[in-house]
């Protein structure tokens, strides 16, 4: 592998080999041929970002061109990850034994069921994504293990989610369950109007569930001094993902918050993700304010 993340005997401009792979119980065999390689994918721009190399050549440039303009983007997924598994480590520490994972992206691990897993091996997980390129290698990361499943989808669409039968089969709603949602919702836009289809979601859940959100940002770190909006870097990532699969829209501390609805925030509520009970040293006004997500956990009573 190359220190770019790209397999060694991928030329650019070629599909890289997609297997043999062991395929899991609900995997979906979807052929390179079947995936959409003519725009750049979010999930698989972020996995480049997190140095993997299950990409192609459209989402390695379009990475590419969203690093030259914001070289911090690498931090920022870097500390999203810690988040996720940070959060997933308190609520199952704290009892939550089923876990729907939306928008899970390329598996990268430690994944949501094998972090859950160190704390209770029973612990049940569904991972959901849009990218047919994530449902094929789900076969061979996620679902090749009891207890977890995967599911072709897109939070556009909650009740065809909900309803879906490896949900069903793995999800027991009347038993508390935790949502994530991380590094998804930039990705809708206000007219699809993201707050109603995590209430949809919410509904389904009892209380005791909880909700696990993070969310892109084009505001500086509030405690920076010498923060501000790089306006020309900020407008240089937009554009970018205006290419892609989905658009990226960027909301404000203010605009997020009222994402969580009927889920109570936990302590220390929204926050830069390494500001979310961080488990070693914490990153100083600058490394935060070149950190572009906020993250909250919330809780159904």
């Amino acid at each position: 592998m190359t220190e770019q993340g790209i397999p060694l005997g991928a030329p650019d401009g070629e599909l890289p080999e997609m297997g043999p792979y062991v395929q899991g119980p609900e995997h979906s065999g979807f052929s390179a041929a079947e995936i959409d390689t003519s725009r750049p994918h979010p999930a698989r721009m972020y996995d480049y970002y997190l140095g993997g190399w299950d990409n192609y050549e459209v989402d390695r440039v379009a990475a590419e061109r969203v690093i030259e303009v914001h070289p911090q983007v690498r931090l920022s997924a870097r500390a999203n990850r810690a988040f996720l598994r940070r959060a997933v480590r308190e609520l199952v520490a704290g009892g939550i034994r089923q876990i729907i994972d939306i928008g899970t992206g390329i598996p990268t691990s430690p994944n949501t069921h094998e972090v859950a897993r160190e704390t209770a091996p029973d612990t049940r997980v569904v991972y959901v994504d849009n990218d047919p390129i994530v449902a094929t290698h789900a076969g061979a990361r996620l679902t090749n293990t009891e207890r977890t499943g995967f599911v072709l989808g897109d939070v556009r669409d909650p009740k065809a989610l909900l309803d879906h039968p490896t949900v069903r089969e793995l999800i027991d709603f009347d038993r508390p369950v935790a949502l994530l949602l991380v590094a998804v919702l930039h990705f809708i836009r206000d007219d699809e109007d993201p707050a109603a289809l995590i209430a949809t979601l919410a509904e389904a859940l009892p209380a005791g569930s909880h909700l696990v959100l993070t969310h892109a940002t084009g505001e500086p770190y509030e405690d920076y001094t010498a923060g501000r909006t790089d306006e020309r870097a900020r407008d240089g990532v937009v554009n970018v993902y205006k290419s892609a699969t989905a658009t990226l829209n960027l909301r404000s501390k203010a605009e997020v918050e009222p994402l969580f609805g009927q889920f109570a925030l936990l302590e220390p509520g929204v926050v830069r993700v390494p500001l979310w009970r961080p488990d070693g040293p914490v990153p100083g006004p600058k490394e935060l304010n070149d950190t572009i997500f906020y993250g909250g956990v919330g809780r159904k009573s």
